[in-house]
């Protein structure tokens, strides 16, 4: 795994226990999760072996949201990656899967796209209040998993804890824009 600039460096113990470079303190798998649906990516180093354990623990995430009923893939998609793992041609699929996941993000990049420079609503007043409420919208739907950007909506990028001041912040510009519309009614 190739180290990038975002990456988190985590650390593993002889104890098992999960060490964040970068905050100096512990953190859980939910952490991770929380950190990895914030567009961070991880990676997870056993400190004694220097062993590469992300696969790892990225699919252990995935088995205990399953296991609280909280369905990351369909059990026919969880069986064909069973049945891939057991033939030949294996070596296709993650390939296949990565490709696909690069389409959806391309996909929705290129609607998001659309709708900002294509948009007749663009010279409204207020418009880029709605952008910001669609913005946030799309992060709770997406629930900020993928990291993945909105060409057009995203000026910098954002990290978890600042996104309670941007839910402030798009509240304040949505009590402006009922206001607005309130007075041309």
């Amino acid at each position: 795994m190739a180290k990038t600039d975002n990456q988190l460096l985590i650390k593993r113990y002889a104890s098992r226990r999960l060490y964040n470079t970068e905050t100096s303190d512990y953190v859980t798998l939910e952490d991770i999760a929380s950190l990895i649906r914030a567009g961070r990516e991880v990676q997870i180093v056993d400190l004694k072996s220097g062993d590469d354990l992300t696969r790892q623990y990225l699919l252990q995430i995935i088995a205990e949201h399953e296991s609280r009923g909280e369905s990351v893939l369909p059990v026919d998609v969880l069986n064909d990656l069973v049945r891939s793992y057991m033939t030949p041609g294996a070596s296709v699929v993650p390939q296949f899967l990565q490709a696909s996941f690069e389409m959806l993000r391309d996909g929705q990049s290129q609607v998001m796209d659309k709708m900002t420079t294509m948009n007749p609503m663009a010279k409204m007043p207020g418009f880029e209040l709605m952008q910001a409420q669609q913005k946030a919208f799309l992060s709770a739907m997406t629930g900020s998993t993928t990291g993945w950007s909105a060409p057009g909506l995203d000026d910098q990028p954002e990290k978890a804890s600042e996104t309670g001041e941007d839910l402030d912040e798009i509240k304040q510009q949505l009590a402006e824009l009922q206001h607005k519309l309130s007075k041309l009614k």
